[in-house]
């Protein structure tokens, strides 16, 4: 039976990483926390169908119902008033994390096309990873007839480590294909 990436971190990834970092302790080695898929939708204002097809979509992928993330204050350039949906989020922990994190690596991301990679450069200095997805339908669970309009998201994954190097080196073993180039 094929391991899942949670057994896979606990039993090699987590040893393979303090061997190369020299860490003394086991709680030293880096490790994701959560994951954060955020949507903005700037027509949501004006558009409640764009919300809730979101609210669906955002939910399918992840396994978890979104939060609907509301402005803090009004824009009038952007016909934005305070109060108003301006996008949907999910944070993801634990055993709910790990499947998307799999299924993100696994499945969705070989299905972008022309795909070579992710850039190895979209870290913040702290080891914490982000991304953007330019369709939902990379993800085997959305069904392109179900869709409305194809709108992409941001994905962050937040690790315990110190340095992107070291987030580098979690998530390269964890089976994120970064470009070499």
């Amino acid at each position: 039976m094929a391991k899942n990436l949670k057994e896979t971190y606990t039993t090699e990834i987590a040893a393979k990483l303090k061997e190369e970092f020299g860490y003394s302790n086991i709680h030293q080695v880096p490790k994701v926390v959560k994951v954060i898929v955020n949507r903005g939708l700037g027509e949501a204002s004006q558009n409640a169908k764009a919300l809730e097809s979101s609210i669906r979509e955002v939910a399918t992928i992840t396994g978890q119902k979104p939060v609907v993330t509301r402005a803090k204050k009004a824009i009038a350039g952007f016909k934005i008033r305070q109060g108003m949906p301006v996008g949907v989020m999910v944070t993801l922990r634990g055993d709910r994390m790990y499947a998307f994190l799999e299924r993100l690596i696994n499945l969705a991301l070989p299905r972008i096309r022309d795909f070579r990679g992710i850039s190895p450069k979209s870290f913040d200095g702290r080891g914490n990873y982000s991304l953007g997805v330019k369709e939902q339908l990379i993800f085997p669970e959305i069904d392109y007839d179900t869709i409305d309009q194809i709108r992409g998201f941001d994905i962050s994954i937040v690790t315990t480590a110190n340095t992107d190097e070291e987030g580098r080196a979690l998530l390269k073993e964890m089976g994120m294909p970064f470009r070499t180039n």
